[in-house]
């Protein structure tokens, strides 16, 4: 059990990394070369280097993004630097000495420091081992007492020449109120000058947490702590935090022989880890300041940590998961203007994404070069080679599942398009899967293999064409050729220009559509254009780029019955946001269906050309696997696909709920009422306080949204600001707030956003409902980019409870504690007795239900009169599949 003990631990620093190794740090603009000393922190927290003039220079490892050795590093392009490092001569062996790492606050927005080790194959250890510090779980989720243990490693490492600590350095560290720092380093009889300085062994860790206790009192932690201690004692025993840990930080939910309560004995250890006082640790007791402190460790989690780790069955068909998945891949800023990049495939393949996307054209002569840009916009080239390049660097960094390359392929060249399917196959080399896997072959009805099946392969998306077969479609058993009039249908009936993608894989169908494409006026494809982009225009596939197409064979989509007549896992379709909201309000329990069997991609509409993006959580209800966003503009929707692609290793999939992958079952993403055997969730959050939220002295406010299924509570709750321009501790004494009926909590999540006056963003959290545990929580804040923030955090209580609809509060009650609630109503009856004297004695009033027990358990009965059964049947309609 998480509260006792934590279920991640934080990672281990190899020996080597805190030793340090001598580098020679490179710089390309300024053409300086400087010998450094490279180190890790023993925690882990930071890198650094330490110039010979004792000079440092620090990197939180949370924003580094990647690490290059050999080949992939930065190679200096100044002549002066490739003369310092030999680089002209032949055996200089200077690709086994490179070390390069990239950082920065997002995709776009780079840093790249670049080092040259003495020895050689040494800048591969540290860009392996560092990567995977970065990539560890609790690096971007640690516990709130580790963000504040990493300010005190930062603050004793940056000493001044003598050794010590400078006084100013906790000004900018705490730059919200000067006057409390100042008094905070009084009250722990510290110098507070600002030319002063302080020895480090005079800053322990204890002095550490009393200068924080002092700088950021905690009255609210003091009054919970008050409603659970001994009476009349300021200390809390090994039983009051049993009953505390029991009563307020155990999810109600859990079954109490399958996960036992916690007891005295076990949680003796958490006083001897928490209490600062050495004799409160002897009495087995708990003052407010090691409550504090327990509250802020690694056993309070607000995330359910297991959910962090791979913990999902990875077998099922790839159809069955959520997909993270980018839209014009290439693009760093707007659709129209600016610039490509090779770098953003690197950057989106490191944040776990799993299907990006190649808009391919033409290349100009004398080098005829394919081309990767947005067709039609003033956007900037790159080399097709290039992308190809940087996907194989980095396409299994972050997590082994496959890659898919979605195409969008304008190279109406067969020379060309063969030099693309050349480049794949010597580039991606076993990487690439260029044939189908003997259990999983292309025909109806067979599934798509499974992640697991598909570990390390790289997957294309393109246009396929048969040439092998013959020129007249052939008919296939019990219907026709797909290529013929489809059955008339409800829904999408006409063959319009549904998908980015633009042909089924025979090849007269490409013909087809190309004569349909030519013969559109200047209208109507202007009006395809907006919406679709250049999406529809796409050209015949010849022979070698279609040899490498298996299971991703994207198709013209005709109707959900089409579909569902073909039944081919191995076709996928593309639609604009707008042309899949229109389908999924038509017929959502369709939609649904399609993407049990077979894949579809959702993309942004053609007049987003500020690269904002759609809510990915409709398509997510529908079951739609790939839900393509602009990776490079971190707004709200970017931001829930970061926060909810984070768990499950990173891995890149997301496993659906099975009522969105079985056939036997029936899903509306648009019930209001409920969902058969779902239990639905009851979330109540309540805002207590908060800790460093700003850099500066002002009024700040939180905001709480729930995403999900349409049929989910909609409020978006806020506080009021703060009373005082407090950034510090500023506490607010509010009602919680109350999501009733989340119906299904599998696919919701909670985000909960601090502003200041003004509605300046200032840090927030997305987490799935599922990830959440309930309690007392400290709710580290995170950047708009997803990166987490070391200062700023949230004190909350959670409270998570199976949703029971009001009819059957009673029974609930009942069912919990039965004595209690007979007890409950003998009192009531000699109350309701003495009150109606001289009227007939009857506890309970005509027509209402009475819980007795039936077959030995307890289940509510009417007195038999016509408005019994009335409140008996809507009672039974309401809780129906719901678990009390």
């Amino acid at each position: 059990m998480s509260l006792l003990n934590p279920v991640l631990l934080p990672p281990k620093v190899k020996a080597y990394l805190s030793q340090g190794e001598r580098f020679i740090k490179w710089d390309d603009e300024t053409t300086i070369a400087s010998p450094v000393i490279l180190r890790v922190d023993p925690k882990g927290y930071y890198l650094y280097w330490t110039y010979q003039s004792k000079e440092m220079e620090f990197l939180d490892i949370t924003n580094i993004r990647d690490t290059r050795f050999g080949k992939f590093a930065k190679i200096p392009k100044s002549q002066k630097l490739r003369d310092v490092f030999n680089m002209d001569f032949p055996d200089n062996n200077f690709l086994l000495k490179t070390l390069t790492v990239v950082s920065g606050p997002d995709m776009v927005d780079l840093t790249f420091h670049n080092f040259v080790s003495y020895k050689e194959n040494v800048g591969k250890s540290w860009a392996e081992d560092v990567l995977a510090l970065v990539k560890h779980p609790l690096t971007a989720n640690a516990s709130r007492s580790t963000f504040l243990d990493k300010i005190l490693v930062k603050l004793k490492m940056q000493l001044n020449p003598e050794g010590k600590i400078p006084v100013k350095n906790f000004f900018q560290m705490f730059p919200a109120d000067r006057k409390r720092v100042e008094a905070a380093l009084s009250a722990c009889h510290l110098p507070k000058g600002k030319n002063d300085a302080i020895n480090p062994e005079d800053f322990p860790e204890s002095v550490y947490k009393s200068f924080l206790m002092s700088l950021c009192p905690r009255p609210e932690i003091d009054e919970i702590f008050t409603s659970y201690h001994a009476k009349a004692k300021p200390y809390m025993t090994k039983e009051h935090l049993t009953k505390f840990i029991n009563q307020k930080q155990r999810d109600p939910r859990l079954n109490s022989l399958l996960f036992p309560l916690a007891r005295p004995d076990q949680v003796r250890g958490l006083i001897d880890k928490y209490e600062p006082s050495g004799i409160n640790v002897q009495r087995g007791q708990l003052s407010p300041e090691g409550m504090v402190w327990f509250l802020c460790g690694p056993e309070n989690s607000v995330l359910a940590q297991d959910k962090l780790l791979l913990h999902q069955d990875m077998t099922q068909p790839l159809n069955h998961y959520f997909i993270n998945s980018s839209h014009n891949t290439y693009l760093t800023a707007g659709q129209f203007s600016g610039l490509s990049s090779a770098e953003m495939y690197r950057q989106v393949l490191l944040a776990g994404c799993r299907c990006v996307e190649l808009d391919c054209w033409k290349g100009k002569p004398p080098d005829e070069e394919p081309i990767i840009t947005h067709g039609f916009t003033m956007t900037t080239d790159i080399y097709f080679k290039e992308a190809i390049e940087a996907i194989a660097e980095s396409a299994f960094k972050t997590s082994p599942y496959p890659v898919i390359l979605s195409f969008e392929n304008h190279v109406d060249s067969p020379r060309q398009q063969a030099k693309m399917a050349e480049y794949c196959r010597m580039t991606f080399g076993e990487m690439l899967l260029t044939e189908p896997l003997e259990k999983f072959p292309l025909k109806p009805g067979i599934p798509l293999p499974s992640p697991e099946d598909l570990r390390g392969k790289i997957l294309i998306k393109n246009k396929k064409n048969q040439f092998s077969v013959p020129a007249t479609p052939s008919k296939e058993p019990g219907g026709s050729a797909e290529n013929n009039c489809p059955p008339r249908a409800s829904v999408g009936e006409d063959p319009v220009w549904a998908g980015e993608d633009g042909a089924e894989p025979e090849e007269e169908e490409v013909e087809e559509e190309e004569e349909e494409s030519g013969n559109l006026d200047e209208e109507e494809l202007k009006k395809m254009q907006s919406d679709e982009g250049t999406a529809g225009l796409e050209v015949t596939a010849y022979e070698e780029m279609s040899s490498l197409v298996n299971y991703i064979q994207p198709t013209k989509f005709i109707s959900f019955e089409f579909s569902a007549q073909k039944n081919r896992s191995y076709v996928i379709s593309s639609f604009t946001e707008l042309k899949a909201y229109d389908l999924l309000s038509k017929a959502s329990v369709q939609f649904v269906d399609y993407n049990k069997r077979q894949m579809s991609r959702i993309y942004p509409k053609g007049t987003r050309m500020d690269s904002s993006n759609y809510m990915p959580q409709m398509f997510w209800n529908a079951g739609c696997q790939m839900v393509a966003l602009n990776f490079q503009t971190m707004d709200l929707p970017m931001q829930q696909n970061m926060a909810l692609f984070e768990f499950n290793g990173q891995s890149g999939y997301l496993l659906k709920h099975e009522f969105m992958r079985r056939p036997d079952k029936q899903f509306n993403p648009f019930s209001v009422d409920r969902i058969d055997v779902v239990v639905a969730t009851t979330l109540s959050i309540t805002v207590i306080s908060g800790q460093f939220l700003s850099d500066r002295s002002v009024r700040t406010y939180v905001e709480v949204e729930l995403f999900g299924l349409p049929g989910d509570p909609k409020r978006r709750y806020r506080t009021k600001l703060s009373p005082t321009a407090n950034s510090i501790n500023p506490v607010w004494k509010e009602e919680p707030f109350v999501f009733e009926k989340i119906l299904m909590p599998e696919l919701a999540s909670l985000r909960v956003a601090v502003l200041e006056e003004g509605n300046k963003f200032l840090g927030h959290r997305i987490i799935p409902i599922n990830a959440l545990n309930s309690g007392y929580h400290h709710l580290c804040l995170h950047s708009e980019s997803n990166l987490p923030l070391t200062m700023p955090a949230l004190f909350v209580f959670l409270e998570l409870k199976d949703y029971v609809p009001d009819t059957w509060a009673d029974l609930t009650v009942a069912l919990a504690n039965p004595i209690k609630f007979f007890s409950a109503h003998d009192k009531k009856s000699v109350k309701l007795k003495e009150a109606m004297e001289g009227l007939p004695e009857k506890p309970f009033p005509l027509g209402s239900p009475i819980v007795r027990p039936v077959n030995g358990a307890l289940a509510p009965t009417s007195n038999g009169s016509a408005a019994g059964a009335r409140a008996k049947e809507e009672a039974m309609k309401e809780a129906t599949g719901k678990a009390c």
